[in-house]
Formats: C-alpha cells, structure tokens, sequence
C-alpha cells in the first residue's frame, strides 16, 4: 500500500455529518436545504476531493464525483448515499440520534452505519490518496444519493447520466454486507458478506367489497372474511424454495474454515441445492427469506364503525422477489394461491430481483485481497442481499456490482440500523479507509 499519512479526526468528522438531519423522507416537507448544507461540508471536509475531482450534482439530490485516470481501462465506481430514515428522540435512544456524540472509541447517531459511515471510508481513502500524490490508471466514479431511503430517483438520474455520456463500469460497490463474526451458527470465525445479488421488491394491494350493513345479521361470507382468508391462503409461503448461486458460493467458501461436523455439513449442503433450499424453508426467518420470495401484510383497511360491517377491505403486501422469479410471476403466483376472483390485486410497484454478480470476476477477487489487508484472517463470502439498494439501478451498464460495507458489525449493530442506538466503532471506521485504500491502488495503481 502506498504510504499514505491518515488523517486524524474521522471520528469528528463523522460526527458533524451526522448532526446534518439528511432524512430523505423529509424533503418534500422540509426542503433540500439539509442535501444543500451536507454538499458543502464535503467540500470543508475534503479539500483535496474538492480540488481534483470533478463534481456535479445530478438531478435534485444526486452527487457525482469523477475522478479522472492516466489510462482507458473500464472505470470503477463506488456508491453510497447521504440520506437517512427518521429517528425518535424521545423512544429509546441513548444518546441524540442527530447529536453525532463520540463516547469511548464510538460515534453514535443516525446514519453512522447507514449509510454515512460507508460514505466516510471511500471519501477518507480518496483524500488521503490524494495526499500521498496517487493518481489512479483509470477513472474512477463517487456515486452519492441522496434519497436512497425512499426512492432512489438520485441514483436512477445518475445511472441514466452515465448511460448517456456511455461509460460502461468494469463493475462497482455499494452497501449491504459487513464483516461479521460467525456467519453460521456453527461456524466461528470473522466473515466479510459480498452481496452478489439483491431480491427484487413488491408492494400489492388486495381489495374486495361487500354490500355492508348492519352487523347485527352479517351474511356468511363479508369482505372481512373473503379478505381474511385470503391472507390466510398465503400461509404457509406459497412460494416456491430454490437455492440462489449466491448462497451455494457462500456455503462453498466457507468449507475451508470449517472442521469436523461442521465440515461435513457444509460439504453436503453445497451438493445437494435442493436439499439446502428444503431446509432453509424449514428453518424459518432469514435462512427462509434466502431461498424463496416472502409476503408479509403490512397494512389492513376497512371498516367504518363498530356496528357496521365493513364495505370494502384492503391489505397492502410487501413482497421480495427471490432471483428465478419476476414481479409478472410472484403476481400470478398470489392470484393461484388465493383462489378468489373476488379478491383483486393491485401491483402498486415492483422491481425484478438483480442479476447475481460473478465470484471470479476482477470486482470480487479485488475485494477479496482488500479485505485480506483491512481484516487479515476474515474470510471473504458470497450472499444475497434481501433488502434493496441504489446499486441495482446501475445493472443494465454494469454486469458486476457488489454490495459490501468494509465495517466490522455485530449483531446489535446491525439490527440498529433503521433502529434504536445506531451506532460505529472509531476502529472499523479506520479498517474501512484502509479497505478502500488497498481496493484503489490494486484496481487503479
């Protein structure tokens, strides 16, 4: 690696990009004075980046950095977004959740790991790159949204500007995996989770109608209960279970870390697909989310008042699309699966799940020995993001995009995010700038 000089502070710096309340949700009642205020403290922050990069900003709340390199070799691009979920002061939080406080070795406050601690580690790499005098071999793209949290339009403007001045990425990183310690429940050990792919995301809307009344002589069947067994109709999962490639890559790379009957396990698992998907299905929770598409109901409507039965019934369902499937099939799929021609569906958005990445491709093998130098002794692992990113705008220029986030993360961490007490160690901060330094000068020494 280049002898690059850290910079002290990213603590601090950190910090003060999380006092800026960039809530996404916000902007159409707010405005985008905070996306306005977090671009200039960039350019405070990151003087050199300032200074040598090329930066726009694309749309309403999309930021791009370019970076030019000394040869023609396909760019690389590294994402991130700015934006944020909301957060409660008054339930739960320990400290202020837009306070940015730094407290034994730790930055707490919305943000420090979704997805404004990510977006330090690339920027600190850069500058301290470009304080060692580097200069990359090919270019290089930041790719900064700002409403990743709701929609994504930041992204999308910025894939379509980089569709249309034709570059054509060698392949790019975004968020979603970290580095994690057991990754199985019988496997010890740190892993570093590489999302190759990422489920694809639904939202239905099921609605049926009755005549209503009085509901002191409810007739035998009313919109509440044709709506009722409707969702019971999809329980259990409707869905069929399939093993992704992903997964199968995951299993395999963990067999060399394992020993005894954890071995064995993970040899016959990594055989025998069908065998895998079967019981991940059985298991239940995120094991069952891998392998086939879920639904979940999340909001039920109807009814006017307590003695009146309900004339019309709605249920919003929240589906992700496992790979193997589309939004045309998960929709045909529920109308078999609720047999009902009363019942009417309503896809209100949906987006088919991403193409899953190449393990043997330049982007994964970078990663690879990136991590090797950021964390010596984790090992590097394929798996399937089921939540959804900016990166999966950027497929149709880009074969190869990876979704990884090079901080060390717990459990309790990672159920903060989007929770209470989120929160980043100083220490992974400074392994992510390392990660990123040694990606840069191997892809673009």
């Amino acid at each position: 690696m280049t002898d690059a000089t850290t910079r002290p502070g990213v603590a601090g710096r950190l910090s003060r990009m999380i006092r800026i309340e960039t809530v996404s949700a916000a902007w159409a009642e707010r405005g985008h004075g905070a996306f306005h205020a977090f671009r200039a403290l960039l350019d405070e922050l990151y003087p050199r980046i300032a200074e040598n990069l090329e930066a726009e900003q694309v749309g309403e709340l999309g930021l791009l950095y370019r970076w030019r390199g000394t040869g023609s070799r396909d760019p690389i691009v590294l994402m991130a977004h700015l934006d944020v979920v909301p957060a409660d002061e008054g339930h739960g939080w320990s400290h202020p959740p837009f306070e940015g406080r730094i407290a034994d070795g730790i930055v707490h406050g919305r943000g420090a790991l979704d997805d404004k601690g990510p977006l330090i580690v690339i920027l600190e790499a850069v500058e301290n790159l470009l304080a060692a005098g580097f200069a990359p071999s090919r270019d290089v793209y930041l790719s900064f949204g700002g409403d990743e949290e709701t929609d994504g339009t930041a992204a999308q403007a910025i894939v379509a500007v980089l569709g249309e001045r034709g570059v054509r990425p060698a392949f790019a990183i975004d968020e979603g995996g970290a580095v994690v310690d057991r990754p199985l429940p019988f496997l010890a050990g740190e892993a570093a989770m590489v999302g190759l792919g990422e489920k694809g995301i639904m939202m239905a809307r099921l609605q049926t109608t009755s005549p209503g009344g009085h509901a002191s002589a409810p007739p035998r069947t009313t919109a509440t209960t044709r709506m009722a067994r409707a969702l019971s109709r999809l329980e259990p999962n409707p869905f069929p279970a399939r093993l992704p490639a992903s997964i199968r890559d995951m299993l395999a790379a963990f067999v060399p870390r394992a020993t005894g009957p954890s071995r064995l396990l993970l040899r016959v698992l990594t055989g025998a697909p069908w065998l895998t998907a079967r019981v991940f299905a059985r298991l239940g929770g995120e094991p069952a989310a891998l392998v086939h598409t879920t639904v979940a109901a999340t909001v039920l409507e109807g009814g006017t008042a307590m003695n009146v039965l309900a004339p019309r019934v709605e249920a919003t369902l929240n589906l992700r699309i496992a790979p193997g499937e589309t939004v045309a099939t998960t929709t045909a799929r529920l109308r078999r699966a609720i047999r009902d021609p009363e019942v009417g569906i309503e896809v209100l958005s949906g987006s088919d799940p991403s193409p899953e990445s190449s393990v043997d491709g330049e982007g994964f093998r970078a990663i690879e020995r990136a991590v090797g130098v950021a964390y010596p002794g984790a090992v590097t692992a394929p798996y399937l993001m089921m939540q959804a990113t900016d990166s999966r705008f950027l497929h149709r220029h880009v074969a190869d995009v990876y979704r990884f986030a090079p901080l060390r993360m717990s459990a309790a961490q990672r159920a903060s995010i989007h929770g209470l007490d989120e929160h980043v160690s100083v220490e992974s901060l400074e392994r992510g700038e390392v990660f990123y330094r040694a990606l840069l000068e191997d892809v673009a020494g």
